[in-house]
């Protein structure tokens, strides 16, 4: 609440609470244990201490979700999971706008009979984690370009394109393809009001077309990120990993110990497939060369 009162005395514009959804059900302590015993010798290399079990592992969404009834924001989006028939009739009876995360036709399609005002598509491309939530998650392994005009043209309500959108030219593409705005984060990272360290900036710089994959093994749930040691020592026990949130809050003090070494080897680098397209200059300035590219892109279109 808290945080968002300090966002609301900031702007006057609209802004959005992102939510993860999350039904919490019996921890699962030998999975857990499994992966202590797997972390443990990582954190003697890196010199910290054995790896323990925590006591707190995330955040009760429940909690949450009446925090955010009482503060309203103008808009709020969701990933992970379905908001109940309920909690959506509560939220929009406070005028909130709400959007749904999807990465398959059938996600979007739960998300519009739920009652969501927007969809965000979330392509495979996307860095940082998955939304998937219904069906096989190698079936929803959909791309942006591919995932946006079956959306847009299942769903009555506005799509919103997210993953591998770097530029101007892939925003003029998303629009072509139906969507109704652009999510763009990855291109973002390398401004320097983003407050990632200088090790993440210098992985982002040093970045190919195939410098991501996807992991479960920094936090239980599939995420996109810069290969590293720590991706590569955990490659044959991603399946083993107990799921988000335990594994999260498992390897929270050895991402926290890597990035305050500014050691990239051990740390969460999430970034989506078009990292390398990535442009370090500021927020203002980003945006500014953005729109002036959708421009050229659509003049270009225009015989």
């Amino acid at each position: 609440m808290q945080k968002v009162e300090e966002v609301r005395a900031l702007t006057r514009a609209p802004f959005n609470v992102n939510l993860f959804v999350l039904r919490k059900g019996a921890i699962p302590e030998e999975k857990i244990a499994d992966s202590l015993r797997r972390l443990t010798p990582i954190h003697l290399k890196l010199g910290l201490a054995p790896p323990q079990r925590p006591a707190f592992f995330s955040e009760d969404f429940d909690e949450q979700f009446e925090a955010l009834l009482e503060t309203t924001p103008p808009v709020a989006s969701f990933t992970f999971g379905l908001l109940q028939a309920s909690e959506m009739a509560r939220l929009k009876k406070t005028g909130v706008y709400v959007i749904g995360t999807a990465t398959t036709v059938a996600e979007a399609l739960a998300w519009q009979q739920a009652g969501a005002d927007a969809v965000c598509a979330q392509g495979y491309e996307a860095g940082g984690h998955r939304a998937s939530f219904l069906g096989d998650f190698e079936q929803s392994a959909i791309g942006t370009m591919a995932l946006l005009p079956q959306i847009s043209q299942a769903v009555a309500i506005p799509c919103i394109a997210a993953g591998g959108i770097m530029d101007g030219r892939a925003i003029g593409c998303a629009l072509t393809l139906g969507a109704s705005a652009a999510q763009v984060g990855t291109a973002f990272l390398t401004c320097p009001e983003s407050g990632i360290g200088e090790f993440w900036r210098e992985a982002l710089a040093k970045s190919r077309d195939d410098s991501t994959r996807l992991t479960r093994s920094f936090s239980g749930r599939w995420a996109r990120g810069i290969v590293n040691e720590y991706m590569e020592t955990m490659r044959d026990h991603e399946s083993d990993q107990p799921d988000y949130p335990y594994q999260n809050a498992l390897t929270m003090p050895l991402r926290r110990a890597a990035a305050l070494a500014g050691n990239e080897q051990f740390s969460s680098l999430w970034a989506g497939q078009g990292a390398p397209l990535g442009r370090p200059m500021s927020v203002a300035s980003l945006m500014e060369l953005l729109e002036a590219e959708l421009h050229e892109a659509f003049d270009k279109s225009v015989p």
